[in-house]
């Protein structure tokens, strides 16, 4: 079975599995908690600390191209007040990163496998025959 890239993407923005497409990315009950691996087809979820930073940038960029930026372009141009920008991106940079979180991690985790999608265990090939033995 081959994953592609657009199942790749698919599932990162349902918060699916990259490699079988199970809803198994966090734990059951607990919004913000990932998984160590998926429970149907073992693919690991957190490969590297690097994994945690780069959802986390991520979540930041978001918020603020997404959020902030929009909300600075509000005041500048007379739409919001001085009080009611600064309260909105005062609730805006604590709330929005943490309404983003699961999705971040997703996206994250659907990066990777975007740019590197033979590290997914459905598109690695299985090795042709058994290798030799020196004997």
């Amino acid at each position: 079975m081959n994953v592609t890239r657009g199942q790749i993407v698919a599932r990162g923005l349902t918060h699916r599995c990259p490699n079988c497409g199970a809803k198994s990315l966090f734990t059951p009950g607990k919004p913000f908690t990932l998984q160590a691996g998926c429970p149907g087809c073992g693919l690991k979820f957190e490969r590297d600390e690097g994994s945690f930073l780069g959802a986390m940038s991520l979540n930041y960029g978001v918020t603020i191209i997404g959020f902030l930026v929009p909300v600075l372009v509000c005041y500048l141009a007379g739409v919001l007040s001085g009080l009611t920008a600064s309260v909105l991106a005062g609730v805006g940079a604590v709330g929005f990163p943490i309404l983003f979180y699961r999705s971040s991690r997703s996206w994250w985790l659907m990066n990777y496998y975007l740019v590197v999608p033979q590290h997914l265990p459905a598109n690695q090939r299985a090795l042709s025959g058994s290798e030799d033995s020196n004997t």
